[in-house]
Formats: structure tokens, sequence, C-alpha cells
């Protein structure tokens, strides 16, 4: 009996786990369909499992979000791609449900299996499905269908495509909204596929349905097909097509709408090509740059240095330059944050004259800004400016004002200063560096803020790397290793992992003769997270290190640490031993 019984075991059990009231077990169970397609065999799971599965009527969302995408890949189990149309009807039912994500990864699949379908299936069960659910009565399966015409229409014939292209028409055209937002979205893929006779009467007929429709939320997916559109379009035939819909656009009377194309800006130009952007599109530009609403101003601002480089710099000194004044001082810090993040990157488009003349004042203004974001999109791009002016006009005109925020009252400007200090010290060279920033990374070893200090850890290293070991033996190792007698134990522990990542740099010699002493000094500290860092130190000096000292020095150290009355510093100490026996048994 049981033989019997055994090639019925696992669709019975995927019956009761898709009947199961335990939502994780019917998740489960869906997520195995894979598995028990390899345990029925191809013939079976296309004679009882898909059919089971478009019966399926489970009311779970997730349930039917996973089915979707477990069918999306199941081709290989159904036969291959001569048996793949069996796997449309259960899709089909997914593509008519109300979730809107459980519809887009049908739709998604259906697209993977259309791809692979052989051309006689596709006219044969793909096109007819895309015409039943574009007829759709509930407007669920008029959407889902708009994302299946640039599968379905390459294969079809004539007769076929003048269906199907009349179809998407009357979707453009819907009464509900978003049927007409899918058929919008959908438009630049399924033009893609179009000929280009039909591409310039009925695809652009669709196109200024969806241009001039009363809804802003399918106006603002026509501007991403002015782009999509324009690829394929013949330049002439953009500049009177294209164009004059970007231009309305820009003037839009939903706010929205002027987001989208100050957003999509530069895709949009490169569509029409640099001849209509200088022509036509600056004019727009500009009035997207002085929108009155903020969110349009933050859109356009984010694209001013990417637009300029289509420019020729006089045109963007002429038209672009004066908005750029007016938004650095933007009643919006959201706009100004915007600004500073791409303001940089106008220096090499205007070069350095109309940099030093026009740009480097609204640096100086938006470096001063009260909005922290401002200050710090600023001081993070400074060296696409010094690549253009030179350091030393740099640094008469901006360094004050670095120097000013090393010591910001927020963290974040003042953790970008460091981060930049490397760089700036190997443009402004060893004596430039001395006289005007070297006593700025020592107030940092001493900050409030932990994340502060680790990066002028980090950043002393960098210095001692750039400037090399003579120069930190000179300047950086004195003043480092006084300050591990510092009462707060916070900065002590700040100055051992200094050390840490100093003695790479400076060599064995160094390490042993000025930094080891100090850290076997600091074992003796009565703060306990002080003596556990020293162990952690000594292991990471171990491999610089000769034998010798190993032996002498730092084993009798972490043997008595190894003894110490706290838990944490014996561990550590005891990690770092085992570390010195593998070293010694290994020489």
């Amino acid at each position: 009996m049981a033989m019997i019984d055994e090639p019925l075991y696992p669709i019975a059990v995927l019956i009761d786990e898709l009947k199961n009231e335990d939502i994780q077990l019917r998740l489960n169970s869906i997520r195995r369909l894979s598995t028990i397609a390899r345990a029925l065999g191809e013939e079976r799971t296309r004679r009882e499992m898909i059919p089971f599965l478009s019966e399926n009527n489970d009311d779970d969302d997730e349930v039917l979000l996973a089915m979707a995408e477990e069918l999306g890949v199941f081709v290989p189990y159904v036969g291959g791609v001569e048996h793949a149309n069996v796997l449309l009807p259960p899709l089909e039912g997914l593509c008519s449900v109300e979730e809107t994500c459980v519809r887009d990864k049908a739709v998604e699949s259906l697209c993977r299996i259309g791809s692979q379908m052989r051309e006689a299936d596709l006219l044969e069960f793909f096109i007819p499905l895309v015409k039943r659910l574009a007829a759709g009565e509930w407007f669920t399966a008029r959407v889902s269908s708009c994302g299946l015409f640039h599968i379905a229409y390459p294969s079809a014939s004539e007769i076929l495509r003048n269906e199907l292209r009349t179809i998407y028409s009357q979707l453009c055209r819907d009464d509900m909204p978003m049927v007409r937002r899918a058929a919008a979205t959908n438009l630049g893929k399924f033009a893609a596929t179009v000929e280009p006779a039909y591409l310039k009467t009925d695809i652009m007929s669709m196109f200024e349905d969806l241009t001039r429709d009363d809804q802003d939320s399918v106006r603002l997916l026509a501007v991403e097909d002015c782009a999509a559109l324009g690829k394929h379009l013949e330049p002439q035939d953009c500049a009177a097509q294209i164009l004059p819909v970007i231009i309305n656009f820009s003037q839009d009377k939903s706010w929205r709408v002027r987001y989208m194309v100050a957003n999509q800006l530069y895709d949009l130009c490169e569509a029409v090509g640099p001849e209509a952007t200088r022509t036509d599109l600056v004019p727009a530009y500009v009035r997207l740059l002085r929108d009155n609403e903020a969110e349009v101003r933050i859109a356009a601002a984010g694209k001013v240095t990417k637009f300029c480089r289509i420019l020729s710099p006089e045109l963007a000194v002429e038209h672009i330059l004066p908005c750029v004044k007016e938004l650095s001082s933007d009643s919006s810090q959201h706009v100004r944050s915007a600004l500073a993040s791409v303001i940089m990157g106008m220096a090499p488009v205007l070069g350095k004259d109309a940099t030093i003349e026009q740009l480097l004042p609204i640096f100086l203004s938006l470096l001063k800004d009260e909005f922290p974001d401002v200050r710090l999109n600023i001081i993070s791009k400074l060296d696409q400016v010094n690549q253009v002016i030179g350091i030393d006009l740099l640094s008469q005109s901006l360094l004050p004002a670095i120097v000013e925020l090393a010591e910001d009252r927020h963290w974040r400007v003042r953790l970008a200063i460091i981060e930049y200090i490397p760089l700036l010290a190997s443009q402004l060279g060893v004596g430039f560096f001395d006289d005007k920033l070297g006593a700025l990374w020592m107030q940092w070893l001493k900050d409030k803020v932990y994340s502060i200090r680790d990066a002028a850890a980090t950043n002393v290293k960098r210095l001692a790397e750039e400037f090399g070991p003579e120069w930190a033996m000179q300047h950086i190792i004195p003043q480092v290793l006084d300050m591990i007698n510092d009462p707060h134990y916070l900065y002590r522990m700040t100055i051992l992992h200094a050390v840490s990542l100093l003695a790479p740099v400076m060599g064995s010699e160094i390490t042993c003769s000025k930094l080891l002493p100090v850290v076997v000094d600091a074992a003796k500290d009565r703060v306990p997270n002080m003596k556990f860092n020293v162990a952690k130190v000594l292991q990471s000096l171990i491999p610089i290190a000769d034998q010798s000292v190993v032996e002498k020095t730092i084993r009798p150290c972490l043997v008595e640490l190894s003894e110490d009355p706290d838990v944490d510093v014996r561990f550590f100490a005891n990690q770092a031993l085992e570390a010195t026996e593998q070293v010694m048994m290994s020489s």
C-alpha cells in the first residue's frame, strides 16, 4: 500500500500545507515548489501541480508574491521551453489581484517566461493572454497588460501588430488613471520594439495623449518617456516633437511635473542633443532654478554641474551663474545643500579665471553657512577646486575658513575636515602644513566625540606615511607620547590606538626604542580598559618587533597582565601570549 501511495505524497503534502491556517507553513510550502516539482517529475508537475496552483485562491498577498516569484524560474521543472505555456494560467490569475507588488512580480515572471518561449507558442498562448488582460473588466488586469506588450509585439504578425498598437492606444486613454500611469511607464519599452514608421505616428500619438492628461501623476511619467522616445527618434524629429513637450512640462502647473523635468534634465538634454539644449533648454532650466517650489529648486540645483558641462563656459557664466548666486543664499537649507554637493564640479567647467572671480565668493559663503550639511558638502569636494585654481590661491582664500571649521560645533563637519587633512597635506607640502595646520591634529586627539578621536588617530598615521618617519619622529611622536599621561583614560586609550597605527609606518627600530616603552608603562594603568588595550596593542607589535624584544619585553608584560584580577584583561593578555608563542615556534 505504501508503494502505491508514495508517488502521490508530494502533491498531497503541498495541498495540505497550502490549506493550512498558518501563513508561515503556506509560505514555506510555496518556496519549496521547485523541490516538490523535482520529486513529481516534469509530466506530473504539468498535469497536477500547475493546475492546482491556478485554482489556489490564497487570500494572503505574501503567499501570492512568493508564488509569482517561484513560477518565473519554473520553466526547467515543466519540461523546458516547449512546455513553458503551462505556466501562463496561474500567472495570468495573479496579474489581476489587488496587491500591486504581487501583480508587478507576476508581470516580471511572465516577461521572463515570454522571452524564453518559442515564436509559435507566443502567438498561440502569450499574445491572447495579453489581449485578455488588456480587455479585463477590472482595472488591475489592464494595468498588468501594459508591461507585457514589449514581449508580445516582436513575434506578432502584421495584423496582430496593428491590433496590439490599437489596444495600447486605448490603454493610454483608459478611464482609470492607474491604467494610464502603467501605459506611460511602459511606453518607452514598447516603443523600443515598434517599427520606425509607426514610432513617428502611432507611438507619438499615444505620447501626446499622455502629455495632455489631466492627472499630474500621468504627466510626470510622460516626462520619463521624453528621454526614452528621444533615443529612438531622428534628431530633427526629436527637436520637432519632444523638445516642445519638455519646454511645456518645465512650465507645468503641477510642481511634481516640474520636479520630474528638473530631475530628468540631463537625460532630456542627451535626447534632444547639445544644439537644442543651448538654444531652447537653457531658458527652461533657468526657470526651474528660480521655481517657487523648493523641491523643484533642489532637483534643479543638483543638476547644475552636469548641465553646465553641455554648455560653453560663456553661456554658463551668462545664464547659469546668476541663478547659482541666488541659490547660494536660498531660504531653503536643502536647496543650499543640494547646490553645495555639486557646485565644486563647476570649477573645471568654467576654468580658472571664472572660478576665481565668480565661484570662490560663493564657496566662501557656503563654507560659512549655518546649516552643517552645506558646509560638509563643500569640504568634501575641495580637491576639485584645487585642480583648477592651484594650492596657493586655495590656501589664501579657503584655508582660514577650513581652520575655522576644524573647531565646528557639529562633529560630522569636524570629521569631514579630518578626512580631508591628509589630502590637503599632500597638496600643501610639509612646510606649509606645519605652519598652517600642524596644531589642528593634536586638538582632535582630545575631542569629546569618539569618532573624531578615532579618525584623528588614523589621520596621524596617514600624515606619517605622507611626510615620512623622520618628519613624524620630529613632529608627531613626541607630542603623541606626551599625551599618554593625560588624566582622562579615554584620551590615553586614543594614544594607544595611535601608537598601534604608527608602529608599522615607523619601522622596527623606532617602535622598539620609542613606542614600546610607553605601551609597557601603560600596562601599570589603574583602568582595566587601558590594560586590555595594552594587551591588544602589544599583540599588534609582535610582528614588527625583533624576536629578542618580544621575549625580553613584550612577553613578560603580557604574563603579568594574564594574572590581572580583571577577566577582560586576562582574556586579551592570554590571546596575545598565544600569538607570541606562535611567532616564537615559527621562528
